[in-house]
Order: structure tokens, then sequence, then C-alpha cells
């Protein structure tokens, strides 16, 4: 849900204090060189702050106070308005520059999914991007949101806009930050793990709350996102704190043998490596990365045993076997197709009515 903002008004121009301290000088009849004199400041700093040159200090106002009548908070007031203004307006002349960003970004689409609101002022869309990022400048956007140091799984197949590709790793840490969930408790997601395999048997509307329930308990936020057009990614493993992992899940694939391995994956990286990595899967199944071989085998082993999968395979299984082995197994018949296709032992043309769509 995109934040609720108050309108508030920014003036186009905002005069400097100077102008006002003219103004007041010459209603009272009082010279720059007298006032100066009376504050016990040079006539070149009173002609300064006249000119806008320099800055209304909280000492100053109090000073001025005393010897103009008027109250120091109001000066304080002018100069606080009048300087943010130029911070505004030296912030805009930059962003004018960056314009061309906007199109870097599904921005449209991150619209029309409310993650961020419309604003017809271009310079206006591309401060709500960085809000949203929460960067204070597009220096500071390619320092954190470049790919350098991400285990990647590239796809040298597909071209990823790695722009929509940032925002939807920046929404998915937006969702897991309203996830309430305890410390991260390496024995509880274990034991959770096995009773989340267990839940493949259900439907998606049953297992996906179910999903994030158990996991929150042991400290893993767990984010279902619908991904955005060109990110081609099933699934992204980070830690956000020292005690809270992220496991964010896209439906890039529909059915739910796709599901259920990328989950084991991502929740094997939590387990098996460091908290430093952010592990992003592509759609490239085959990696030199070890880290990535032992996700993959980690996700193999939990959903189906080895000597259970030798036991299968020993003969070409029929899916009458398929559908008897998953029952003792008390998983999804689904997982098991999927990984018989997957080691070219069934066709990809059969075994369909096993699976499941899963859509968010």
């Amino acid at each position: 849900m995109v934040r609720e903002r108050k309108n508030k008004y920014t003036p186009d121009l905002v005069f400097p204090p100077g102008d006002t301290l003219k103004e007041v000088l010459e209603e009272i009849g009082m010279s720059q060189a007298e006032l100066s004199e009376r504050m016990s400041v040079t006539v070149k700093h009173v002609n300064s702050i006249v000119k806008g040159k320099a800055s209304i200090t909280e000492d100053t106002a109090l000073r001025m106070e005393r010897v103009l009548g008027v109250p120091a908070s109001f000066w304080e007031n002018l100069e606080q308005q009048y300087r943010s203004y130029l911070a505004r307006k030296q912030e805009r002349e930059r962003l004018v520059e960056k314009k061309g960003w906007l199109a870097r970004f599904p921005v449209n689409e991150m619209i029309k999914r409310r993650w961020i609101q419309k604003c017809n002022d271009p310079i206006e869309q591309l401060k709500e991007l960085l809000t949203f990022f929460r960067v204070a400048s597009w220096e500071s956007y390619e320092d954190i949101w470049t790919e350098e140091g991400v285990a990647y799984r590239k796809s040298k197949a597909f071209k990823i806009n790695s722009y929509a590709l940032a925002a939807w790793l920046r929404k998915g840490e937006i969702e897991a930050e309203s996830v309430k969930c305890g410390s991260f408790n390496e024995k509880g997601f274990k034991r959770q793990l096995k009773r989340i395999r267990k839940l493949s048997t259900e439907p998606p509307d049953v297992f996906l709350p179910k999903i994030k329930e158990l996991c929150a308990e042991c400290g893993v936020a767990v984010v279902f996102l619908k991904e955005l057009p060109e990110i081609r990614v099933s699934g992204v493993t980070k830690w956000i704190k020292k005690d809270k992992a992220l496991i964010q899940m896209s439906d890039r694939y529909k059915s739910d043998d796709h599901f259920w391995f990328t989950f084991f994956h991502e929740a094997g990286h939590i387990l098996l490596h460091g908290k430093r990595d952010v592990f992003i899967e592509n759609e490239t199944v085959m990696t030199e990365d070890p880290k990535e071989e032992e996700a993959n085998k980690f996700a193999r082993d939990l959903l189906i045993p080895p000597k259970e999968y030798r036991k299968l395979t020993a003969k070409k299984p029929s899916l009458g076997d398929v559908e008897l082995f998953a029952k003792r197994l008390q998983i999804s018949p689904s997982i098991v197709v999927g990984r018989l296709q997957h080691d070219k032992i069934l066709s990809f043309s059969v075994g369909h009515k096993f699976k499941q769509k899963i859509e968010f």
C-alpha cells in the first residue's frame, strides 16, 4: 500500500530574509551601520544578511529581536524557509539532468500496483522513485542497487532489466519490513521446513499463508510478489537484519513443482551460506556456482531423500508408481514428476494432471 501523504504547500519562490530586514530598517528609519553598532557586529555582516549571502544564526536572530523588537523565531523561520527553498531548487536542477532515468524503470506498472504515486511533473516522479528506494540521490541508488557483489544466476538467453529487478527487490524489502518475525532460529527453521514439506499436498490457498506463518516464527520473512516484466527471476534470498532473513518468490513459474523446488532452494541458502550474500535465482538451471549447486542439492534431498529416489528410478516408473511413491513420502506428486522430468526420466508431456497452478 502506498503511504498516504498530506498536501504540503511548497512555494515556487521564496525571498531571502534580508529583504524583510531591509524593509524593517526602512520602516523604523535605521541604517545598516546603526544596526550593526547596536547588534555588536560588523557592517559587512549586516550587509551580507541583507543581500542574502550570510545566514541568520540563532545568536543573530536573538540580537535582532532585542534591537528591532521582532521575535527571534520570526527571523529563524524566514531563514529556514529560504535555505530549504534553495536546497530544493538546487536538487531540482540536479534532477533535471536525470529525467531520462524515468524510462529505465517500469514506472507505469509500479503506479498501477500502487507501489508509488503518480506525479504529473517528471521531476516529482523522480523524487517519488528516490523515496521508494530510500536513497537521497541517483548516485546513492547506483552505489546500493548495482548487481556487483550479488550471487546472480544469469541466463545468457534472456536480457534482464536490472532497474525493474531493483524495483521488485525493493518492494520485497518493504513487504518484509511489515512481517513480524521472531529472531532467527536455525534448529527451529529446520523443523519448520519438514512441516512445510508436507504442506505440498495442500492447495495453494492453504499452503501459501501457512508457509509465511511457520517461517516467521523462526525469523524468516517470506514474501510472494508477482514478477515485473523483464526481471525473469523466480526467487531471492537475503538477510535484511542480523536475525531476520528474507525469502522472496515470484510467480514466474506457474506450477507448484517449480514453486516447491525454488522455496527449498532459497531455504538452503539461508541454512548453508553466509549472511552477506544476496542470491537471485534466474532462469538458468545449471550453474557453476558451488553455492547454487549446494542449495540445489539441499532442495532435492529434502524433498525426495536420495535413497528413496534411487528405489523409484531403479526402473522407469509409471504415473501410478509416482502417485503411490508421493503418497508414501507425504509430498505432492507434482514434486516427483518435476524431478523425473528434470532428470529426463519422464517426458515433459506427461504428468500435468498432478501439477497445481500457482498465482499470487
